[in-house]
């Protein structure tokens, strides 16, 4: 599964000025084809590339988008609205087109990760919540493909739920996480509803009801025989250590293995130091290393350098809540209507009009090597990015499984230019605008009554 089987908000989820617009376009008949574009307009300073996503969630809000005879009767009762509006929405379905850079894929800022074609008032509508679930989603995808980037190889694990900024954030993490290379998540909706694997271990309380700790990881281990990972930790870690080399035979005799341990608290790297040695010592040679607790890039860099014997990382509230960039700057914009390009003149938030396509060249060597931004039919070297996902308000192909979104992730993150790669700060990549979109621009200002 790749999205939720049920619609997970009301449509009044949304900003109230998109009604007052509507109602304003249908006072007026205004209802020709709009064209809107959702990008990011700037990277932050620790931020060298996106990884999109949120693309399948944000095609089934506007699938299943209604308005319910109760959603109608409480705008009503607000005054606010007319009788027209009214009455639009309640047959309100989504008709338009979608083109958009696929799930998984490295973009750059000004590139449109999403673009809607459709009759204005519908282009309007959904504008809140598109950006609502395709920001969120490339904020943490691009985090996370940023610790995967730093701990090749290594099992990364969204431990994020609990300190995720409500429910439907902890879902989403789960998923964006996921497609940039997460092995699973803590969160057992997200298994639900995505097909995520979940993971998870005990908790120091799980010891602490226990007194004696010997008692409480046996009793874990016995619970749930399968992939058995003891959290030693609570007490003293290297007793804890030396508790499961004691305890492994007795399990084993019984068919059980110990698959590994936890350590969330303490010097990381010098503590995996002494339970490794601990653990083969006592012929749990096998056995994996897990540790949680602060896990950010710069940390997994870190210890990759150190080359510390840790298998695999739970990472919170750095992921789910990206602490050090917690927005993003985008944007959701006009480009064209009823065939006239329109662009945005504000300084330091001025756009390209138009329909967009991106192009990417890549090295000799498979690297990225320049994006061209352009006006959708002006060919350009190298291979488009952008693709058409949805016409007349229904997708022109099947949803792509998760497999197929982190192959592609895999993919490019693979691509990246190495001093990306090695989240290096201040990189620029090249992404040129052509002269034909230079010249649409131009048109569009001669089109403008400022």
């Amino acid at each position: 599964m790749t999205s939720s089987p049920t619609p997970s908000t009301s449509p009044l989820l949304t900003d109230l000025y998109e009604l007052n617009m509507v109602q304003a376009y249908l006072d007026k008949n205004e209802d020709g084809q709009a064209v809107f574009e959702f990008f990011v307009r700037r990277l932050p300073a620790r931020r060298g590339f996106l990884l999109s996503a949120g693309l399948e969630d944000a095609l089934q809000f506007l699938e299943t988008m209604r308005y319910s005879d109760d959603d109608i009767a409480w705008l009503k009762s607000t005054g606010r609205f007319r009788d027209n509006l009214l009455d639009y929405l309640r047959d309100f379905r989504f008709t338009g087109d979608v083109h958009a850079i696929p799930e998984g894929s490295v973009c750059f800022p000004g590139e449109p990760q999403l673009r809607i074609t459709a009759p204005l008032p519908q282009a309007q509508l959904v504008e809140s919540r598109l950006i609502n679930v395709m920001h969120y989603q490339t904020l943490i995808a691009s985090k996370a493909a940023r610790m995967v980037l730093a701990a090749p190889g290594k099992i990364l694990s969204d431990f994020g739920l609990r300190t995720a900024h409500g429910a439907e954030a902890g879902n989403y993490s789960a998923r964006a996480s996921y497609i940039a290379g997460f092995a699973g998540a803590a969160n057992v909706l997200a298994g639900e509803i995505y097909g995520i694997p979940i993971v998870g271990t005990m908790a120091h309380s799980f010891v602490q009801v226990h007194g004696d700790e010997m008692v409480a990881f046996e009793t874990f281990a016995r619970a749930r025989p399968n992939d058995v990972i003891l959290l030693i930790d609570t007490y003293d870690t290297e007793a804890g250590a030396r508790k499961v080399v004691e305890l492994a035979p007795r399990l084993k005799a019984d068919g059980i293995a110990i698959r590994g341990i936890r350590i969330d608290s303490g010097d990381l790297i010098a503590m995996s130091r002494k339970v490794r040695g601990i653990l083969d010592a006592g012929g749990l040679n096998d056995a994996i290393i897990l540790v949680s607790g602060g896990i950010n890039e710069d940390v997994l860099q870190g210890m990759m350098r150190e080359q510390a014997p840790i298998d695999g990382f739970g990472i919170g509230v750095n992921l789910a809540a990206s602490i050090d960039v917690p927005a993003l700057d985008c944007a959701y914009k006009l480009q064209d209507y009823r065939g006239t390009p329109k662009r945005k003149l504000s300084e330091g938030k001025q756009t390209w009009p138009g329909r967009k396509q991106v192009w990417r060249t890549y090295s000799s060597g498979g690297q990225m090597a320049g994006d061209t931004l352009t006006v959708e039919g002006d060919e350009q070297a190298g291979e488009p990015l952008i693709v058409e996902v949805m016409r007349g308000g229904r997708r022109v192909g099947p949803a792509p499984t998760f497999a197929q979104m982190r192959a592609r992730a895999q993919a490019d993150l693979a691509r990246l230019p190495e001093p990306l790669r090695q989240l290096q700060q201040g990189v620029d990549y090249p992404v040129t605008v052509a002269d034909a979109l230079k010249t649409l621009a131009a048109e569009a200002d001669k089109h403008t009554k400022r």
